[in-house]
């Protein structure tokens, strides 16, 4: 079964699985302690069972897709006898709280699943843990966080999670790869009439962002 746990330092150790991914983001040693410290509550991590390593192992990993219904998967994993693991980190949530006024909100700096992991319904997981504690505990209006342009699935995957296109930010993404985001909204409970859902019917630059 699937465990949800605060992130810890060591686990920086753990998440090449993770993050050897083109699409997702590792920043340096600062940024993720500066994360842990000042928000802790919104930085964790989906955390597998261990598993004992005989002639042939199985690995079942069950998640809550939401309904009352379940998701499954089952691998098998041949290696050495008596062999053994510890748990395997299968994704991770980074967020903060940030903003004044009717713009008091939760951002997501990174949710990202193991490739091995996907398609389980875990990024869901990890986003509706994170709405829930942004509405119960900081009482924030909504939700958001910004993805490439270009990542179709991704932009697919947050509408269906209620996300919504608010704005375009042109040249978000710098460098080799440099491209537009779009800064996608979800509003929450403190907001009724959803007014910070409204998009925008401009682009804008980075510098244009408030935070």
């Amino acid at each position: 079964m699937t465990s949800i746990r605060p992130f810890e330092m060591s686990d920086l150790f753990k998440f090449n699985n993770i993050n050897l991914d083109n699409l997702t983001e590792t920043f340096n040693m600062p940024f993720y302690l500066a994360y842990q410290s000042r928000w802790p509550e919104s930085f964790v991590v989906a955390e597998g069972p261990g598993t004992t390593l005989g002639q042939q192992s199985h690995t079942s990993t069950t998640i809550s897709s939401g309904g009352g219904s379940t998701i499954s998967s089952t691998s098998s994993i041949h290696s050495i006898p008596n062999a053994s693991t510890g748990p395997s980190l299968m994704g991770y949530m980074l967020a903060k709280a940030e903003g004044a006024g009717n713009l008091w909100h939760s951002h997501v700096s990174a949710v990202t699943v193991c490739p091995t992991y996907r398609r389980l319904g875990l990024a869901k997981v990890l986003m509706d843990d994170l709405e829930t504690y942004s509405s119960q505990v900081y009482n924030a209006y909504f939700c958001d966080l910004f993805v490439r342009s270009s990542n179709a699935l991704a932009i697919y995957m947050y509408q269906k999670f209620g996300y919504v296109k608010y704005r375009r930010v042109l040249g978000y993404y710098s460098g080799e790869d440099a491209e537009d985001a779009w800064d996608m909204r979800k509003a929450l409970k403190r907001d009724v009439n959803k007014k910070s859902v409204v998009p925008l019917d401009h682009p804008i630059y980075p510098e244009d962002l408030e935070w």
